[in-house]
């Protein structure tokens, strides 16, 4: 995601520190600065860490999370890669095949290319996706951003798997919706509203996946101007997920509300977690499919288990997430 300037949006309610109240029109970037500050992973884990936030996902979440696969049904949350350029995919999937002779058999073989950072494909971000004044998570400077890859951050760190409990909010189900109208800002109240429904309790270790129905959007009424308007989360999400410990967020969109309501950023929650707690994102899922299982199964919570291409210094990876019940 690029940051961009002078976007301005108003959210009525949000919970900041713990308690319900007024939103300013827009957050300054003073006080975007004082969140950073807040919450700040920086140290937590030592000052060579890597991996962040992914470190709350320990042997025994891991075991906890494997029970809850009781039918053994399986559902992507991921796209199929998109091969058609559109105002929204400036960098379609490309793939090219062919077929030969080896050893005497005749094989097919193809190269595949893809940009996958953006608003189209299903993929994960790395912690070195993002900095913040010259600064990635844990400090780490930009300097070792190189073009053969990053020094440090790299999405390699993550070879092991993200292998944990996955948490489904269907926040357009939850509200009665087919989907959520772009630019809706969802809070810290509508989560903890969902949690009191469901009586689920958003926990250390978790990937919390929220749903807009960005996608029932598009089937209904084609495709808009994403960047401008786009339902997600506010910014100040970030301090409520660095409380509960959550270990990965995710979202059908970009996990950021657009407009954000933050001064002179495009992608404020993006910053805050990747920088700040060091917390990897997963953007652009498909959970439209997992949620109808979780409808069926009358469930909000599954395995999950997903892994990014082990490439050495990348800022991120195409996904193919897997959500088991």
């Amino acid at each position: 995601m690029k940051l961009q300037s002078g976007l301005v949006f108003i959210l009525m309610l949000s919970v900041v520190n713990g308690a319900v109240g007024a939103e300013p029109a827009t957050v300054s970037g003073a006080e975007f600065e004082r969140w950073m500050a807040e919450i700040s992973n920086w140290g937590r884990w030592g000052s060579d860490d890597e991996l962040g936030t992914l470190n709350l996902i320990t042997p025994a979440k891991r075991t906890e999370a494997a029970g809850l696969v009781r039918q053994g049904i399986s559902v992507s949350m991921s796209l199929p890669l998109n091969t058609v350029a559109d105002d929204l995919n400036a960098n379609p999937f490309k793939q090219t095949l062919a077929v030969g002779e080896f050893g005497g058999h005749e094989v097919a073989g193809d190269e595949y290319s893809v940009n996958y950072h953006g608003f189209a494909h299903s993929h994960m971000d790395g912690l070195s996706h993002f900095a913040f004044k010259g600064k990635m998570y844990n400090g780490f400077p930009v300097s070792g951003l190189k073009p053969g890859g990053a020094e440090k951050l790299g999405i390699d760190n993550v070879h092991n798997a993200v292998f944990t409990r996955g948490v489904l909010v269907d926040m357009p189900r939850f509200k009665g919706l087919d989907y959520l109208d772009p630019g809706t800002a969802i809070s810290v109240v509508d989560l903890e509203a969902w949690e009191k429904k469901t009586g689920i309790v958003v926990s250390s270790g978790d990937v919390l996946l929220i749903r807009t129905g960005r996608w029932e959007r598009v089937r209904d009424k084609g495709q808009w101007n994403f960047l401008e308007r786009a339902a997600g989360s506010h910014a100040s999400v970030a301090k409520w997920l660095k409380a509960r410990d959550v270990a990965v967020i995710g979202s059908d969109g970009v996990s950021d509300v657009m407009p954000s309501g933050v001064e002179g950023r495009l992608n404020p929650l993006h910053e805050l977690v990747l920088v700040g707690l060091g917390m990897p994102i997963l953007d652009n899922l498909n959970l439209d499919d997992v949620a109808a299982e979780a409808k069926r199964q009358g469930r909000w919570t599954f395995l999950f288990v997903g892994s990014p291409l082990r490439v050495v210094g990348g800022t991120g990876s195409p996904m193919n997430p897997i959500a088991v019940f």
